[in-house]
C-alpha cells in the first residue's frame, strides 16, 4: 500500500521543510547546528517510518496499527506543514507580482493546517464511533402481500482488523443495534476482514450472537478472499476456505453464487448472493468469480428476488440486464469515507457511492458500512439500515 505511493510520499515530507528552512530559518543568526538537526528530526523520522512500510510483503502489515499509526502523523503533522507551506508560497508569489510586504497566504495557511489537523483528528476518533440506525422504506407492486411490512437489517463492511483499541466499543454496538431491530432478515454484504481470517479470532463469538427470526444471510467481499497477501496460491486458497469456516461456524448462511426461499404463509421470496470480483495485484487468473446466472437458478420470473453482491457497480453491469432483482443490496464503498459541505470526492469515482439508486421499480441500496481498511469517517457515519418492504 505504502510502495505504491512511495516517492509521492518523500516528497510531501520533505518539500515543506525545504521550504520552511529556505524561507524562516536559514537566514536567521541563532539557527545552531543543534536546532537544525531538531528541526529535521521529524522529517527524517517519517522518512524512515515510511521507508520500513514500503518493506512489507503484502498490501498492508500484519500489525496493522503501525501502518494507523504512520497515517495519524501523517495527517496531524505532514499535510498541515504541506498546506502552510503551500499557501505561504502562493502568497509569497502575490506580493512579488503585486510587490508587497503582506503574505496574506501565512494567515491563510495557518488558519487551514488548524481545519486540517481538526478533520484528521475528529474523522479518526469521534468519526468513525458515531453508529448511525438508519430506516429505509421500499415500495414493490409485485411485492407479495404477506411480505408486507417485512424488515431487513442491512450491514456490511466491518473490517474486523480495523476494529481494535478503542474502535473495539464500534462491534458491540453494532451487534446490539442490529438485535434491538428484531428484524426479519439480517443481511451482510462483504469485507468481513481487512487481509486475513485470523482477525475473526475473539471476536467470532460475538457475532454469532447476531439473530433474526429468517436468519443471517451474508456473501464475501473483496477482502474475504487472499488477494491481498503475497503468498503461493496453496496458502492464499487455505486463508480462503478459512475465511468462509469461521462464517459458517457462526451460523451465517454464506450465499456463493446461490439463493434461498424465504417464505411466509402462502408466499415466498428469494434472496440470492453473488461472490465477488476480485482483482489483485498479487494473483493470476480469472478476476471475476461473480456467477449471477448460478446465484439466480431455480428463481423463477415472476418470483420477487434481492440481490446480494459487495460492489454496486455489478448492479448496472450485470444485475439489471440478467436478472428481474427487485432490490440489490451492496456495500463496498463505505460511503466513501468523507462527505463535506454534502459533496463525497468519492464520486469522482463511482455513480453509486451511498444511499437508494432507482431504475423504474428496481432499487438499489448501497451501505456506508461499518468500518473500513482505514478507520477514518468525516461527515459518512458508519451505519446499519433498517429496509421496510412494502406491498405498493
Amino acid at each position: 500500500m505504502i510502495a505504491r505511493i512511495i516517492v509521492l510520499l518523500l516528497l510531501l515530507i520533505a518539500i515543506p521543510d525545504l521550504y520552511f528552512h529556505w524561507h524562516y530559518l536559514s537566514r536567521r543568526k541563532n539557527y545552531s547546528m543543534w536546532k537544525r538537526l531538531l528541526f529535521w528530526l521529524p522529517a527524517v523520522g517519517m522518512t524512515a517510518y515510511a521507508l520500513a512500510l514500503t518493506t512489507v510483503d503484502g498490501f498492508a502489515p500484519t500489525e496493522i496499527n503501525w501502518l494507523y499509526l504512520f497515517l495519524l502523523l501523517l495527517g496531524l503533522i505532514v499535510i498541515p506543514k504541506a498546506v502552510f507551506a503551500l499557501c505561504s508560497w502562493l502568497g509569497l508569489m502575490v506580493c512579488r507580482m503585486r510587490k508587497s510586504r503582506r503574505n496574506w497566504g501565512n494567515a491563510i495557511g495557518l488558519l487551514l493546517a488548524l481545519l486540517t489537523i481538526y478533520f484528521i483528528a475528529y474523522g479518526s476518533t469521534l468519526g468513525v464511533m458515531n453508529l448511525k440506525v438508519r430506516h429505509v422504506e421500499l415500495a414493490f407492486s409485485d411485492l407479495p402481500a404477506s411480505f408486507d411490512g417485512y424488515r431487513i437489517v442491512h450491514f456490511s463492511d466491518i473490517h474486523a482488523g480495523s476494529l481494535t483499541g478503542f474502535r473495539e466499543k464500534l462491534l458491540d454496538r453494532t451487534i446490539d443495534s442490529i438485535n434491538a431491530q428484531k428484524a426479519d432478515m439480517a443481511v451482510f454484504t462483504g469485507d468481513l476482514q481487512n487481509i486475513l481470517p485470523q482477525e475473526l479470532d475473539g471476536i467470532q463469538s460475538r457475532l454469532s450472537t447476531i439473530s433474526a427470526h429468517d436468519g443471517v444471510l451474508a456473501v464475501l467481499g473483496n477482502h474475504d478472499y487472499a488477494n491481498y497477501i503475497e503468498a503461493e496460491e496453496s496458502t492464499r486458497h487455505l486463508n480462503e476456505q478459512q475465511t468462509q469456516s469461521r462464517i459458517r461456524s457462526m451460523g451465517w448462511q454464506l450465499l456463493m453464487n446461490e439463493n434461498r426461499m424465504v417464505k411466509r404463509n402462502n408466499d415466498s421470496i428469494f434472496v440470492a448472493g453473488t461472490e465477488d470480483n476480485c482483482p489483485s495485484r498479487y494473483r493470476k487468473g480469472p478476476l471475476n468469480r461473480s456467477d449471477i446466472g448460478r446465484s439466480t437458478h431455480g428463481v423463477g420470473d415472476q418470483s420477487f428476488l434481492i440481490m446480494l453482491q459487495h460492489a454496486p457497480t455489478l448492479w448496472a453491469d450485470s444485475i439489471l440486464g440478467k436478472t428481474h432483482a427487485q432490490l440489490t443490496l451492496s456495500g463496498h464503498t463505505h460511503g466513501g469515507q468523507v462527505r463535506l459541505f454534502g459533496i463525497s470526492p468519492a464520486r469522482a469515482i463511482t455513480k453509486y457511492v451511498a444511499g437508494i439508486y432507482n431504475e423504474g421499480e428496481r432499487a438499489l441500496y448501497v451501505s456506508a458500512g461499518v468500518s473500513g481498511l482505514v478507520p477514518f469517517r468525516f461527515g459518512v457515519p458508519p451505519e446499519i439500515t433498517v429496509i421496510t418492504l412494502r406491498k405498493k
